[in-house]
């Protein structure tokens, strides 16, 4: 049996990149999966997940992704929030950066997040138990130039992460924070520009010199999502090399 043999998991922006993984990750523990992306989910099923193609900032796509999820499993144990702009997003300066494309990224990191939260979360307090983990960003401590909009939106997502961990603990749902420094997943490999402007100065602050992969989080992202952490909430646990220090 695996850490989470019996459990069903939603995973957002799971297609490919680090969701991907994350869904081979649960599945392999004994989870069963439902994967939402927009993107073609060929490789989320090919692994063993439920798929559903669903933009989740659409009107009332959240709601009709947890009556899938109820559908398919008959309860909803764990909510990955790992759907957001970043592998493509242009670097520049907060001065440079098009409003449309801030109010872009504002809409899909942390409304989507919020839309998905609010149509999952009561599925959870009702049966008074469940496990939100939502994907932030090294970032969020320590600020990264040329990446205003996207720092903001994970900063904001890791307020909201503390503050749902204060409304929903009463009700046994536990709500924390992964959050990866520069990992080589699939997705940013494909943005060369923002390797080459990020990358040094990144290794450059680690303790452990060396790239972080997608395996690395699986170790944090799984304590997040078994029973290991029912005591754990509203926290961010930062896996980056020692990048930051919380």
């Amino acid at each position: 049996m695996g850490r989470l043999t019996g459990k069903a998991a939603v995973i957002t922006g799971g297609a490919k990149g680090l969701g991907l993984e994350f869904a081979r990750a649960l599945i392999a523990e004994g989870a069963g999966v439902l994967v939402v992306d927009i993107a073609d989910g060929a490789d989320a099923e090919q692994a063993g997940a439920h798929f559903m193609h669903a933009d989740i900032t659409g009107e009332g796509a959240a709601e009709r992704i947890a009556d899938a999820a109820m559908d398919a499993f008959g309860q909803v144990d764990i909510l990955i929030n790992n759907a957001a702009l970043y592998a493509g997003l242009p670097m520049a300066r907060y001065d440079r950066i098009e409003p449309d494309l801030w109010d872009e990224v504002m809409r899909v990191n942390i409304g989507g997040t919020w839309r998905m939260i609010r149509a999952i979360g009561p599925l959870m307090e009702k049966r008074r138990r469940g496990k939100i983990v939502n994907i932030t960003s090294g970032t969020v401590m320590k600020g990264m130039p040329g990446m205003a909009h996207y720092v903001a939106s994970k900063g904001a997502l890791a307020a909201l992460t503390r503050t749902l961990s204060r409304e929903m603990g009463g009700n046994g749902v536990c709500v924390n924070s992964l959050a990866p420094g520069l990992t080589l997943s699939s997705s940013i490999l494909e943005n060369a520009a923002h390797i080459e402007a990020t990358r040094d100065r990144v290794l450059a602050s680690r303790a452990i010199k060396r790239d972080g992969q997608p395996a690395d989080l699986i170790g944090a992202l799984l304590f997040l999502c078994s029973d290991d952490s029912d005591f754990v909430t509203g926290q961010t646990i930062a896996v980056d090399g020692g990048s930051v220090n919380t």
